[in-house]
């Protein structure tokens, strides 16, 4: 049994967030000793933590000013390894590890296009935390754990990061047995009278997730019965229930809000749209295609090319294409909905907890790969 760390700001409704609590229990379930440390604290997925992984919150004020609570934690709190996610939480996570000894047992990971998530918050520590990362990932002696090689290669090409700073651990997506274990139920009334086909997106209601274009996309559908569900609540609510009133489509468009299950919701749906302008590794995509629902995609940096296998599995397209969007859509809603099902399936496996937690368990603790 090992003792592990994980540190984050929170737990709050980001997909990050998400995956370091899955990767919590996961590593749990291997058999680990595991605490997950907020620098503040709370959050949604608080609630859905692994009881057997110990929560601890520093109850900072602000992620920059936990440094001291987190280096005097680290001292008195002996770990085999240390995973920090987010680079900003990543740059708090290394100065305090150099404050307390620990460097040697510290690993951070970047979720997202480092190059595209930057420009995102305009926060000047956010934005500083962005500037020095590159810098300190170039000294601190263990490898960045990029979620996708797409992600490690961004890094490479676009900071001062080396071939050699880098590795990649898929995300664990999901549950060992999701074969096995039926989606729930929806919630949405649209995806349980099936009168009309339904399209389904989940995301944070930003521009990184192209849901403007996917809503011009769904404007020019020849099915003027199709309907429009996206799950997630940002800061473009007002600026897309606009568009789509602009369009003439607001009556057969929705947005709901967070959704607690997405693949129930995109279950039920007659197709899933993944339609960012960039991610990291997109998990709603891999639960998408763990339901066996036909999938479209942007060929966005980085994630969907290899997810799909290079649009063997599912089609991709050009970022912020409505046009080629809405031919994508109307291609999968034409074809029957079990041709290539267990293809989507299949693909989506490799991101199960046993999986992704021996490709974690090999970067921490530098063991040969599964």
């Amino acid at each position: 049994m090992k003792k592990l760390l994980i540190i984050l700001h929170d737990l709050s409704a980001g997909g990050a967030e998400k995956m370091m609590m899955r990767l919590a229990g996961a590593l749990a379930d291997a058999g680990n000793d595991v605490t997950l440390l907020m620098l503040t604290g709370g959050g949604l997925h608080a609630a859905h933590l692994d009881p057997r992984v110990r929560k601890v919150e520093l109850r900072s004020p602000r992620t920059a000013r936990a440094v001291p609570a987190l280096a005097r934690f680290l001292r008195a709190n002996r770990f085999d390894a240390q995973l920090a996610a987010l680079t900003h939480v990543n740059v708090v996570a290394i100065v305090a590890a150099l404050l307390s000894g620990t460097l040697a047992r510290l690993h951070v990971s970047e979720r997202n296009a480092f190059s595209h998530d930057k420009h995102v918050n305009p926060d000047f520590m956010v934005r500083l935390a962005y500037w020095v990362a590159p810098l300190l990932y170039r000294l601190i002696p263990n490898p960045v754990i990029c979620v996708s090689r797409g992600v490690a290669q961004d890094l490479i090409d676009t900071t001062v990061a080396r071939r050699q700073d880098v590795t990649i651990a898929d995300n664990p997506v999901l549950d060992d047995d999701f074969r096995d274990k039926p989606p729930g139920l929806p919630s949405h009334r649209w995806l349980l009278d099936h009168s009309s086909p339904v399209i389904v997106a989940v995301g944070r209601l930003a521009p990184q997730k192209g849901f403007d274009t996917l809503i011009s996309a769904f404007a020019t559908l020849a099915d003027s019965s199709a309907r429009l569900i996206i799950f997630g609540e940002g800061a473009l609510r007002a600026q897309l229930l606009e568009q789509a009133r602009s369009l003439g489509v607001a009556d057969r468009f929705d947005l709901p809000g967070y959704t607690n299950d997405p693949r129930a919701e995109v279950a039920a749906a007659s197709c899933y749209v993944l339609s960012s302008r960039f991610e990291g590794s997109p998990n709603v995509l891999v639960e998408a295609l763990s339901t066996g629902t036909p999938v479209v995609s942007t060929r966005c940096p980085h994630g969907p090319q290899d997810i799909l296998i290079g649009g063997l599995v599912a089609p991709l397209v050009a970022v912020d294409d409505p046009i080629a969007l809405a031919q994508a859509i109307t291609q999968q809603l034409s074809t029957p909905r079990e041709l290539q099902r267990q293809s989507r399936i299949d693909a989506a496996a490799r991101f199960m907890n046993a999986s992704a937690v021996e490709t974690y368990l090999a970067a921490l603790l530098r063991r040969s790969s599964p």
